[in-house]
């Protein structure tokens, strides 16, 4: 796609080179959906890899994932064989329906920051109690879970000059066992629902998303599949089911139940950890 209203290219080479930005600049990182687009209303692009931020940081309290890592990296790279977890990533990259293309340049933070609500990264960060941080325009730094952060279908918390630094994911969660479910509509079509679940050591974690308009987060001390995906239900208000060309309201909220059940089944026979 050509952006022929780009007036200029700048990358940054520090937090300071980012004062300023207002909402004609375009956050760059991977550029897979700036690119897919016309984007009438940018006259600049700000390349954030130019700040060199490391794509990966392990550590002994978790893993610190850069905005500007690819799926691919964050999906080929290796991790403590504790983090039984990891594999969500592969999972959560196959429910784009996206090509090994797409995932050598798209970004963990730029599918985070669309904030569509079949954007796998979110998918797969919501059931690992991820935690965002936010370079704030006035020099500040704040913190959010992923629910706080994605507000609406392609809305986020980000506010002209914000800058999403990285994806902060605990030991804790890493060291969980974890399971993906998805469904489209078509066998390559966009996912209509996700279920994401992580065992935990009483219960489980559900995490539904695609399916409605902002991510859910449920935790239950059940590992009955009818018990939690009855939680499920109750925890999701009917009205944040939506429908489009990829599902209607009332199909999403059963397949749901449906995934949910599953997903549940698959983490009761998982390991404890």
């Amino acid at each position: 796609m050509d952006l022929y209203t780009i007036e200029s290219i700048d990358i940054p080479r520090t937090r300071a080179d980012l004062t300023g930005l207002t909402t004609t600049d375009g956050l760059m990182s991977g550029g897979t959906w700036l690119m897919s687009e016309p984007q009438l209303h940018l006259r600049r692009l700000i390349d954030l890899r130019g700040l060199g931020w490391p794509d990966l940081t392990v550590t002994d309290s978790g893993l610190e994932i850069a905005a500007t890592c690819t799926i691919e990296k964050l999906m080929s790279a290796h991790y403590p064989p504790e983090w039984v977890a990891t594999p969500v990533f592969a999972a959560a990259a196959a429910a784009l329906v996206a090509s090994f293309k797409i995932w050598k340049n798209a970004s963990v933070g730029g599918n985070i920051c669309l904030g569509f609500p079949a954007g796998a990264m979110i998918s797969m960060t919501s059931a690992l109690d991820a935690r965002l941080l936010v370079w704030k325009s006035d020099g500040t730094d704040r913190h959010y879970s992923i629910p706080e952060f994605v507000i609406a279908q392609n809305e986020t918390i980000l506010e002209p000059g914000d800058v999403l630094r990285s994806i902060t994911i605990p030991a804790s969660a890493l060291a969980q066992p974890t399971a993906l479910r998805k469904m489209a509509m078509s066998p390559l079509g966009r996912s209509g629902v996700v279920v994401v679940g992580r065992r935990r050591p009483t219960g489980a974690l559900i995490s539904v998303t695609a399916a409605t308009q902002v991510p859910y987060v449920i935790t239950t001390d059940s590992m009955e599949p009818d018990m939690v995906a009855a939680l499920v239900d109750s925890a999701i208000p009917p009205q944040a089911y939506y429908s489009d060309a990829h599902g209607t309201a009332d199909w999403r909220h059963h397949v749901t139940g449906v995934l949910t059940r599953d997903v549940v089944v698959e983490l009761a026979g998982s390991p404890k950890d």
